[in-house]
C-alpha cells in the first residue's frame, strides 16, 4: 500500500537552508509523521493521497521554523501578559510612566509590578517612582533586564536604606545624602526581587501558553531561554524561577508545549557570580529536572548554564579595554573578586566547572575586554587543546559580544566557540550606544560580516522582552544596520544578506542547540518545523517588504500550531 503524506505544500519557493547546498531551492514540500518526506513537485506529487492535505502557497516562501536562540520565554510571557506595560507605545515619557503606574490595579499579592520602560527613549532614569502609590510596593523593570525602579514602600520591604552597602556587580543609585532614589542596576536588583512574592503558577501558566501561541503566529518553533533557576531574582523580572523551570516540564509532559525549548540554568544573577555558587548549583541535581519524566529532549531539555561576565555599556558595567561613557570608565567584570585579575581567575574557575560537568556555557559579555576574557576562559576550561576538544563538543558561546578587532573572531572560529547576538538591540538602542561608545566603536559593534568571514558559528536572536520577538525585524536590522534616528550606511562592511540572517536564525541556531541533525533545515528526514510566508522572500534591496509579509501556516514537528484565518 502506498504511504502518503499528511500534508504537502505546492507552488512554493522552499528555502531549504541545507548546509551542504546553501542555495538549494524547491517548489514543493511533503510532510509525513512529523518529518520532511520529500522536496520538489515531481517527488511531492507521488506523496499526495486521498487524505493528504494540500496547501497552495501561491508563490509564498517556505522556510524552516525560526529558532530564537536567546529569548527569555518566561520573562517575555510575563511582560506581555502578566505585568503593567510601560513600553514606549503605552508610556512615551516619564510623566506617562508615573501616570500609568499610579493608575494601575494592585495585584493579588499586594504589589504593583510593571515592565518595559526604556531610557533610550525616555531619557536617563532617576527616582521617578519613588513617591508613587504610597503604602503599596511598586517595582518597574526596564526593557533591558538590567535596571528596575522601586517606590519607597518596595525599598522599605526590601530593607534598602542609606546604610545598605553596594553589592558585587550592582549599583544602588543614591541621592547626594546617600539615600536610595529607587533605581537599582544589575546585581542590586536582586535586593528588591528577593523581597517580592513569587509569580503564582495560576498567573504564569496562561501567560506562557499565550506567548507560545503568539510566537507560533510569527513562525517561531524553537527558542533558548537563557537563565532559569535559583538565581532568578538577579535576572530581569525575577520570574524565571526554579518553579517556572518545573512548570515548563509540566507543560511538556501534558503535551501542551509545542515550542522546542532549550534552557540555560542560572546559579548567579547579573552580579557577583562565583565558583562556589556555580559548583553548588551543578551539584544540586537541577540539570536532571526533565529526566525520567517521559519528556522528549527534542522538545525540552536543559542545555547548560548562563554566566554574566559583565553588565551593559549604558550602565557603565560593561568591561572595555578603552574608557567609554560620560564617566570615562573601563567598567569591570561583575564576577566576584577584588581586582581585575582576581575576577578573571574566578571566571576561569566557573567555566572549568561547567565544562567538566559536560554542560554548555552561555557567557554574557558586552565589553571587548569581557568578551576576550570569556573566550580565554572557555579555551582554558579544557586545557586549551583546540577546536576538536570539549570546548567545541560542549559548544560554549558568547552572548552579545564586543570585539576590538577580528583576531578574537578568528580564535573563536578555530576553537569552535559560538556567538549569539542581537541586531535589533543595536537598532533600538543604537543612538544611546553611539553616545556611550563613540562613533568608531559603535560602527564596529556586532561585526556580523566579519564573523561570517572568519567562520564563527553565530546566530541572531531577539533577547525578548528586551526587544520584539518578531524575527522579521531582526533580519531587517541585520541587513540595514540602522538605528532609530540614523539610516544604515549602504556600504557598511558588517552588513549581511537577508538569507544569511535567515540561516543565523534557523540552521546556525540549531547548531548552538546541538540539534542540527534534526532541525533547522528542510531536507528529508529532518523535523517538519517550518512556516509558510504569504509572499516570496524579498531581495536585499527590498528587505523591508519582509515586515509586511505574514505567516500563513506554522508547523512544529508536523503539527499545525498556527494557521492564518485571513
Amino acid at each position: 500500500m502506498q504511504d502518503f503524506a499528511d500534508l504537502v505544500i505546492v507552488n512554493a519557493s522552499v528555502h531549504t537552508m541545507d548546509p551542504a547546498q546553501p542555495d538549494r531551492m524547491a517548489d514543493a514540500i511533503a510532510v509525513k509523521d512529523g518529518r520532511i518526506a520529500g522536496l520538489g513537485q515531481e517527488e511531492v506529487s507521488q506523496w499526495i493521497g486521498q487524505n493528504t492535505r494540500v496547501v497552495d502557497a501561491e508563490g509564498g516562501a517556505v522556510i524552516p521554523g525560526i529558532n530564537d536562540a536567546h529569548l527569555h520565554f518566561v520573562s517575555a510571557a510575563m511582560a506581555a501578559f502578566g505585568y503593567v506595560r510601560l513600553d514606549p507605545a503605552v508610556a512615551p515619557d516619564w510623566a506617562a510612566v508615573v501616570d500609568v503606574v499610579s493608575a494601575a490595579q494592585v495585584g493579588e499579592d499586594g504589589w504593583i509590578r510593571a515592565h518595559g520602560w526604556d531610557e533610550a527613549v525616555l531619557g536617563p532614569a532617576k527616582g521617578h517612582l519613588l513617591d508613587c502609590a504610597p503604602g503599596t510596593p511598586v517595582v518597574a523593570f526596564d526593557s533591558t533586564g538590567h535596571q528596575l525602579l522601586a517606590n519607597r514602600e518596595a525599598l522599605r520591604r526590601a530593607g534598602i536604606t542609606a546604610a545598605t552597602p553596594d553589592v558585587d556587580g550592582g549599583v544602588i543609585v543614591r541621592a547626594v545624602d546617600g539615600s536610595p532614589i529607587g533605581l537599582l542596576q544589575d546585581g542590586a536588583m536582586e535586593l528588591v526581587s528577593r523581597a517580592m512574592p513569587p509569580v503564582p503558577a495560576a498567573t504564569l501558566r496562561p501567560a506562557l501558553l499565550s506567548l507560545q501561541e503568539q510566537l507560533h503566529s510569527l513562525g517561531i518553533t524553537s527558542l533558548t531561554d537563557p537563565g532559569l533557576g535559583p538565581a532568578s531574582a538577579g535576572l530581569m523580572d525575577g520570574a524565571g524561577s526554579t518553579a517556572a523551570l518545573e512548570l515548563l516540564g509540566d507543560l511538556a509532559a501534558a503535551d501542551e508545549l509545542t515550542l522546542r525549548i532549550n534552557v540555560l540554568m542560572l546559579f548567579a544573577g547579573t552580579g557577583g557570580a562565583n565558583a562556589q555558587a556555580i559548583d553548588a548549583g551543578l551539584r544540586s541535581g537541577l540539570a536532571g529536572t526533565y529526566l525520567n519524566r517521559g519528556i522528549d529532549p527534542e522538545q525540552l531539555r536543559i542545555a547548560g548554564v548562563k554566566i554574566f561576565a559583565d553588565g551593559i555599556p549604558r550602565s557603565g558595567t560593561a568591561w572595555m579595554s578603552e574608557p567609554y561613557g560620560a564617566a570615562c570608565t573601563h567598567g569591570s567584570l561583575v564576577i566576584q573578586g577584588a581586582t581585575d585579575e582576581g575576577r578573571v581567575a574566578e571566571l576561569n574557575k566557573i567555566l572549568k566547572l561547567i565544562n567538566d560537568a559536560g554542560l554548555q556555557a552561555g557567557v554574557h559579555a558586552t565589553g571587548d575586554a569581557a568578551t576576550a576574557a570569556a573566550v580565554e576562559a572557555i579555551i582554558a576550561a579544557d586545557g586549551g587543546s583546540g577546536g576538536t576538544s570539549s570546548s567545541a563538543g560542549n559548544r560554549h558561546y558568547v552572548i552579545h559580544g564586543a570585539f576590538s578587532d577580528s583576531s578574537l573572531l578568528n580564535t573563536m572560529a578555530s576553537r569552535g566557540i559560538g556567538y549569539s547576538t542581537n541586531p535589533l538591540i543595536r537598532q533600538e538602542a543604537g543612538d544611546i550606544m553611539r553616545q556611550v561608545l563613540g562613533e568608531d566603536r559603535f560602527s564596529h559593534h556586532q561585526p556580523l560580516h566579519s564573523a561570517l568571514e572568519a567562520g564563527v558559528r553565530f546566530n541572531l536572536a531577539s533577547d525578548a522582552p528586551v526587544t520584539s520577538a518578531d524575527w522579521r525585524r531582526t533580519v531587517v536590522a541585520a541587513v540595514r544596520r540602522a538605528t532609530r534616528s540614523v539610516p544604515g550606511r549602504h556600504h557598511d562592511p558588517e552588513r549581511i544578506t537577508g538569507l544569511q540572517a535567515l540561516a543565523a536564525m534557523t540552521v546556525d541556531a540549531a547548531w548552538q542547540d546541538h540539534a542540527e541533525h534534526f532541525k533547522g533545515a528542510l531536507i528529508p528526514g529532518r523535523a517538519a518545523d517550518l512556516c509558510l510566508l504569504n509572499n516570496p522572500w524579498p531581495a536585499d534591496d527590498e528587505i523591508e517588504k519582509l515586515l509586511d509579509t505574514g505567516v500563513s501556516l506554522t508547523l512544529s514537528g508536523g503539527r499545525v500550531v498556527h494557521q492564518s484565518t485571513s
